[in-house]
């Protein structure tokens, strides 16, 4: 099967949303304290405050990985999106995303932001194709955030 499946996050599968981000956060950044918690916890820090998980499936191997962690009713955040290295460029960035706004949709969430970084361009360009506009940083609780972006679900 060489097609990439979307799944969702289960007990069993909750080691790969901390490999995939560790893996881009060291290459670019560093793992922040909040990282490390999130990622060390998926089901306490995002499944049981109402948000949900996603890995997306390649030949039987987790290439991918996003959330959307729930701010209130309406609004959720785009957030612990990673991408294997091997598997960069491969539209898997893409998959996720398409994959999220349906969830949103079907969910009736009518808010995504996010928090990103300039210098990440291939994700910024992934962002604005799908819609995602730069609003103003506001507060925020990483470092290395620099950018949010928002897209009104209609």
């Amino acid at each position: 099967m060489n097609t990439v499946e979307i799944i969702p996050f289960s007990e069993e599968l909750k080691e790969p949303i901390k490999t995939l981000n560790k893996e881009w956060l060291q290459k670019y950044f560093k793992v922040e304290e909040k990282d490390e918690i999130v990622l060390s916890n998926p089901q306490e820090e995002i499944i049981d405050k109402g948000g949900l998980i996603f890995y997306a499936k390649y030949k039987s191997e987790i290439i991918g990985t996003v959330s959307l962690m729930k701010i209130d009713h309406n609004t959720f955040e785009l957030s612990k999106m990673a991408v294997s290295d091997k598997a960069q460029g491969l539209g898997i960035g893409n998959k996720l995303l398409i994959h999220c706004l349906a969830v949103a949709e079907e969910n009736n969430i009518k808010t995504l932001i996010l928090y990103s970084n300039r210098k990440l361009l291939p994700a910024i360009h992934l962002y604005e194709k799908f819609g995602f506009i730069e609003v103003p940083l506001g507060n925020v609780s990483y470092e290395r955030a620099d950018i949010k972006m928002e897209k009104i679900i209609p």
